[in-house]
């Protein structure tokens, strides 16, 4: 390669953004910071929620997944968001209601926007660099444990689907 050329090419990469998602952090529901780097070497379940929608009755799901197959690794990690209108009014609120009606113990951020210009920075990535918008709520980014996509799924794909758990369960140590 000639050396003129050796420049441009590391400007490149160098702004070409994370090829995994290891170098992304959420704000905690609970305070603090949420870094997926923390979970490099395990799969991680991304999945936007919201309190007040129809699939709303997957947080059952999602603790079931993380009740089953967390003690092999697997992560699931609820991103509350109102981008479709249908999160309470803040972090206490969603928090409260995820506890008290789900048993939620699962990690979750602060009310964060998947989507548009105002989009998380992990969410501005899944749409750039792999065509990932979520639609609706309940969508969901499988990560590998290198923090690479490995799938998305649509509201309609509940945590119980043999596909979704067969793909997880794929990802998992035996």
């Amino acid at each position: 390669m000639r050396p003129a050329i050796l420049p441009v090419v590391a400007a490149v990469l160098l702004c070409a953004g994370p090829g995994a998602a290891d170098g992304f952090r959420f704000a905690s529901i609970d305070g603090g910071e949420i870094d997926l780097s923390a979970f490099h070497g395990q799969p991680v379940l991304v999945v936007n929620t919201a309190s007040q929608c129809g699939f709303t009755p997957q947080y059952d799901g999602l603790q079931a997944l993380q009740d089953r197959y967390g003690p092999r690794g697997l992560v699931v990690l609820a991103v509350p968001s109102d981008d479709f209108n249908q999160e309470l009014a803040d972090e206490a609120a969603v928090k409260e209601f995820c506890e008290v009606n789900f048993g939620l113990t699962l990690p979750m951020t602060e009310i964060t926007h998947v989507k548009g210009p105002e989009a998380h920075p992990f969410y501005r990535w899944m749409a750039e660099a792999h065509g990932f918008t979520p639609g609706w709520n309940f969508n969901k980014v499988l990560l590998d444990g290198e923090g690479s996509p490995v799938a998305t799924y649509g509201a309609f794909t509940t945590p119980k689907s043999a596909k979704l758990t067969a793909r997880i369960e794929s990802l998992l140590p035996e």
